[in-house]
């Protein structure tokens, strides 16, 4: 079967970064299905996964956190789904990738692909609507049905993948949404998802979000860049919640966290999967609403580019596009 990986870890112009390789089709086992693969999206987790670094692989390893595709074989164990269903999912870190024309994952972190959407369309959606359904609902404990309705939300990274359909489930749930962009595309695209406010977080936060009315919001989102930490913690409540789902190597002051009785909070997508959790079926069921909500024209998808075929060559140039940092939603790449 076609694949999409890397030996080496080498900058993305390089050639070698990123290869097209043969590989054998696998086999579904136990839970898992076997999925042929008709879109990827690309995140910002896959240019990290791929960063230059020394390492070689001895066989090729495949990249990928987001697919949409058909059901083509089942694993034994497997209920939640049949050969031929339509499916859309984000996969599992420590797995091959979904950078392949066949592709295995477990059932339990896979849903039914909005009916209403393109195999590309539905591919956007996953891993960045997990990241936003569980930073918010199960992280910072909001309800996603509107008991929190009329609290305050700082979104920080609007315009990115996460923050284009966070503030979407942020408005769903009725909350206030403050968020930033830095551009004018930017900041019409998160104005057109629901944005009640924006502000440009190239720019020092505090006094803009003041200047709004607001002394403190009641929570914070940071989706873009630990950079912001500092600024986070002056604007959170006393009490209030900050979610975070970058990995820092900055220092993270916490003295204003104890003083306001606040509280920070991880949140990382993968971390179900990764150590097999008792409750590692959330990621079918929230996906599973997800697609109802889309279906029901409550969300929208966040694909802004769709590139063709997947190959190595396409692929390199999404990951060029992410690495710039001004993407804006999703890029997506569709069709072996």
């Amino acid at each position: 079967m076609k694949a999409v990986g890397l030996t080496r870890y080498l900058p993305i112009d390089d050639p070698r970064s990123l290869e097209d390789f043969d590989l054998p089709k696998p086999a579904p086992e136990g839970h898992d299905i076997l999925v042929a693969v008709q879109a990827v999206a690309v995140n910002p987790v896959d240019t990290k996964q791929r960063a230059p670094k020394d390492a070689v692989e001895d066989t090729p390893r495949v990249l990928g956190y987001d697919a949409s595709g058909i059901v083509e074989a089942v694993g034994p164990d497997v209920t939640l789904f049949k050969p031929g269903d339509e499916v859309f999912y984000a996969g599992d870190v420590t797995r091959p990738g979904t950078n392949q024309e066949f592709h295995l994952v477990d059932e339990r972190i896979v849903g039914p692909k909005p009916k209403s959407l393109s195999f590309a369309e539905a591919a956007a959606l996953p891993l960045t609507a997990i990241t936003a359904y569980e930073s918010f609902f199960d992280r910072l404990g909001l309800d996603r049905d509107g008991a929190d309705r009329g609290r305050s939300i700082l979104i920080v990274g609007g315009a990115g993948g996460v923050g284009s359909i966070g503030i979407q489930l942020a408005k769903r749930a009725g909350l206030v949404v403050i968020t930033t962009a830095s551009r004018p595309e930017t900041e019409a695209w998160v104005r057109e998802l629901g944005a009640d406010h924006v502000i440009n977080h190239r720019e020092p936060m505090v006094p803009q979000v003041r200047a709004l009315g607001f002394e403190h919001v009641d929570h914070v989102a940071i989706f873009n860049d630990m950079a912001h930490w500092e600024e986070a913690v002056e604007l959170v409540r006393p009490q209030g919640s900050i979610v975070t789902i970058d990995q820092t190597h900055l220092p993270m002051p916490m003295e204003q966290m104890k003083l306001k009785a606040a509280s920070l909070h991880w949140e990382l997508m993968f971390a179900r999967a990764m150590f097999q959790t008792p409750d590692m079926i959330e990621q079918h069921r929230l996906l599973a609403f997800i697609a109802g909500e889309v279906d029901a024209g409550h969300l929208r998808t966040t694909v802004s580019e769709t590139l063709s075929p997947i190959n190595a060559e396409t692929l390199r140039e999404a990951h060029r596009r992410i690495e710039r940092g001004t993407a804006r939603g999703k890029i997506v790449v569709e069709g072996f």
